[in-house]
């Protein structure tokens, strides 16, 4: 449990990180709107997966299901913001689809955590 929290944690700190310089990117030279966009839901997500986080330190029973959406949300995240970015910066399309399905994650990643803060309980 404590190696998932890890490496979620070291995801929200790349997202930041990665968020912060799309967006200084886009501002400064070049990706327009869409390296904007996936700048926003980088930082968007890197704090939302640092308080899942933080939120399933302290708690027994639903932890797991928080656990599950943040990584959902994580998935998401990349596929999403990483097709806008490569679109924007290397003109790079990825897979078919890669935008909304990432969309869809992380969609279904923060139903998933919404189901586990309805089932909250303290240790």
């Amino acid at each position: 449990m404590i190696l998932w929290l890890r490496i979620l944690m070291v995801a929200a700190g790349l997202f930041g990180a990665s968020g912060v310089a799309a967006a200084a990117v886009s501002a400064h030279l070049v990706g327009g709107a869409s390296l904007a966009t996936a700048a926003t839901f980088l930082m968007i997500h890197a704090a939302a997966l640092a308080g899942l986080c933080a939120l399933a330190l302290h708690i027994g029973r639903g932890r797991t299901a928080l656990l599950v959406g943040a990584s959902a949300i994580a998935v998401g995240t990349i596929l999403f913001s990483g097709d806008l970015a490569l679109r924007a910066l290397m003109e790079i399309k990825l897979l078919w689809g890669t935008a909304p399905t990432g969309g869809s994650l992380m969609i279904a990643g923060w139903l998933v955590a919404a189901f586990g803060g309805a089932r909250l309980a303290r240790r």
